[in-house]
């Protein structure tokens, strides 16, 4: 099964006054919609643009596993077990909020700021709090995330250029950037596709290059 959710179909919150503009994928705050609450492991993926000097303030998490991909600008992050980082496009950061954990993200540079965050329902709840950094991910080196039972695969695809959906129970597909091909599907930048028990599946990048975010799930 192949379900397209494109990207004007997101959910919009944040707070635009304060330079926050967000797009929700899932339910997520006040949006509340019973038949959309996770996909596999997928609790929530949130489009973030945030202007210069914007961002959240320090906030708590508990049992969740959180991933961030910036597409554009650079994230500052700071938590409460101490780490700071600054985040940058091809980045991989995964703060897991274990027992719970309270962090503050924002947009401390002159230009724009576009990110990604999604969270996963972890296999068991509790635990201690941990962050990393992978810089620079490579398209062939999977990041694994065992605590949800997930890998996240990185594809930046040349025009013409085909990628392998993973035969996987669940995928998450999330275009970055560039348009693509997936079966008789045509994806733009945002659009995700949330795909069920199938196999043979391939993406197509058309005349630009593409970037796309795929999420194996059990």
């Amino acid at each position: 099964m192949i379900d397209v959710r494109r990207s004007g179909e997101r959910y919009p919150g944040g707070d635009p006054g304060a330079g926050i503009d967000s797009y929700h994928a899932f339910s997520f705050g006040p949006y509340y919609e019973p038949d959309n609450l996770r996909f596999g492991a997928m609790l929530a993926c949130n489009e973030e643009r945030l202007a210069p000097g914007a961002g959240f303030d320090e906030h708590p998490h508990s049992h969740t596993e959180i991933v961030t991909w910036v597409v554009e600008g650079e994230l500052t992050h700071r938590d409460s077990t101490g780490h700071e980082s600054l985040i940058g496009p091809g980045d991989v950061q995964h703060l897991s909020a274990g027992a719970g954990v309270r962090h503050v993200e924002r947009n401390a540079g002159p230009a724009p700021l576009t990110f990604l965050q999604m969270w996963l329902a972890p296999l068991e709840p509790g635990g201690d709090p941990a962050y990393g950094i992978v810089p620079g991910i490579a398209d062939a080196t999977p990041y694994a995330l065992p605590a949800a039972g997930a890998l996240l695969h990185v594809r930046r695809l040349s025009p013409g250029e085909r990628a392998a959906i993973p035969p996987a129970p669940h995928v998450y597909v999330h275009v970055v950037r560039g348009e693509v091909a997936l079966g008789q599907e045509e994806l733009g930048p945002g659009d995700s596709v949330r795909i069920t028990e199938e196999e043979g599946l391939e993406a197509v990048a058309y005349e630009t290059p593409a970037e796309l975010l795929l999420w194996e799930m059990p």
